[in-house]
């Protein structure tokens, strides 16, 4: 019992690097500094944030030209300064709508589910097991497979940067290191080519040199294919059986009768003898071993 709640516990810190991961993935990178109250003197020319006073434009060029005091300052440096409430708000909701993505794309999630529907559509049974049970079962199968991932993050980045031994930037480098090194062991290497090439960007062939905005998309593809590739495999029982029941319904000249009403028995039937969820969970998860 303690280790699930100690599993959970490092899962859904996991998660809170991973909205951080969005957030620096989407985001320019920028530098915020605060300026401590008693080093700023009001009022002197020095300490302006306007860089042309109101009124001194001689050219239409001069108009065009970025005002300092029309851009939004954050003031935040080691507790120097504190972000704004509404501010706050925005960044919480926006790492909310980040989290089912970055689920999705950064860990086994894409291949587990995909393969789980083309093994109910194979069974041709519509709606059995629901989608609740595919998503939940993909979702389990996910953290049991990024498990190493998750317990390397939480020893090298979440508990040294909630000891106060690492800042925010070394915490965010050490989090994405394991799951660059996953994405990067399931990445074909003609896929990071592709978007190497498409980017305009030298690659030399190591790890380092990818960024995630390469790796992450080169990943996915990859995912996307070896899930095709494994549903294709397990169509094919299924579909002999839908040619043996569609022939002998067509010889007993029962055309009229839906194949697929036939053969659906069948099929649940063969998938039962050779205990298919099994086969299937097992050869999946062990894709990634």
């Amino acid at each position: 019992m303690k280790n699930c709640q100690r599993f959970f516990a490092v899962a859904n810190k996991i998660m809170c690097l991973l909205f951080l991961v969005g957030i620096f993935c989407i985001a320019p990178s920028q530098e915020l500094h605060a300026t401590g109250l008693d080093d700023v003197d009001p009022g002197t020319t020095e300490d302006r944030t306007v860089i042309n006073p109101p009124g001194t434009a001689e050219s239409e060029e001069d108009l065009q030209e970025l005002n300092i005091a029309n851009t939004v300052t954050v003031t935040y440096d080691d507790g120097n300064g504190q972000l704004n409430g509404a501010l706050r708000i925005l960044i919480t909701l926006t790492l909310i709508s980040l989290a089912p993505i970055l689920l999705i794309l950064l860990t086994s999630f894409t291949r587990i589910i995909i393969v789980l529907h083309f093994t109910r559509a194979a069974l041709n049974t519509q709606t059995a097991p629901p989608n609740q049970v595919l998503l939940g079962l993909a979702l389990f199968l996910t953290f049991f497979i990024m498990q190493p991932a998750i317990t390397e993050i939480n020893e090298q980045a979440v508990i040294p940067f909630e000891a106060g031994e690492i800042d925010q930037d070394e915490f965010f480098a050490r989090g994405m290191e394991p799951l660059r090194n996953f994405m990067y062991g399931h990445a074909e290497i003609k896929d990071v080519t592709l978007f190497m090439e498409i980017s305009g960007t030298e690659w030399s062939g190591a790890l380092e040199d990818i960024p995630n905005s390469v790796l992450i998309p080169s990943f996915v593809v990859g995912e996307l294919r070896s899930a095709f590739i494994i549903g294709f495999v397990i169509y094919i029982p299924f579909i002999v059986i839908d040619m043996v029941v569609a022939s002998t319904l067509m010889s007993m000249g029962m055309m009229m009768l839906p194949p697929t009403t036939i053969s659906m028995p069948f099929k649940i039937l063969l998938f039962v003898l050779a205990d298919g969820w099994n086969l299937i969970i097992g050869e999946l998860v062990s894709t990634y071993t």
